[in-house]
């Protein structure tokens, strides 16, 4: 399977609110799931650069949403099945990452996600206490040499 990389047109817009929902629900189980709706997506990611990933027959499997001022990665999400192909590293890359530095936060309860930051070399450089659980606040490392 073949990923492309592109900037999310509103086209997208269902298909990724329907996206960020479901993978929303089954990513955090310990929250009720009432707590997600499908217009958070429009509230979640205005004003921030997000890019998809889709396959060759252009379903979406997954996004990222970048505020770009700071480099944060507010949300990166894929699509039931879709972990562990390399997409949501081909999403950062997209970003320009590891060469620009980027920073995130995660919940400590997404063991999963934290621990695919922790292998693609993200640091905790700080924690706290949101709505939803404790977080870590996540920075990636600059390449050696570059900027």
């Amino acid at each position: 399977m073949t990923i492309h990389i592109r900037l999310a047109t509103e086209d997208d817009r269902p298909d990724l609110r329907e996206l960020f929902l479901q993978a929303r629900r089954a990513t955090f189980a310990w929250l009720p799931s009432e707590t997600f709706q499908l217009d958070d997506y429009d509230d979640q990611t205005r004003g921030e650069r997000v890019l998809v990933a889709e396959t060759d027959d252009g379903a979406l499997v997954g996004f990222v949403a970048l505020w770009e001022p700071d480099r944060f990665v507010h949300h990166l999400y894929l699509a039931a099945g879709q972990q562990r192909q390399g997409i949501g590293r081909a999403l950062l890359h997209a970003l320009g990452w590891p060469e620009q530095p980027l920073h995130l936060k995660c919940l400590r309860r997404n063991e999963a996600a934290l621990a695919f930051y922790f292998k693609l070399g993200f640091v905790g450089i700080g924690q706290g206490q949101g709505a939803d659980g404790e977080y870590v606040l996540l920075a990636s490392q600059r390449v050696q040499g570059s900027g």
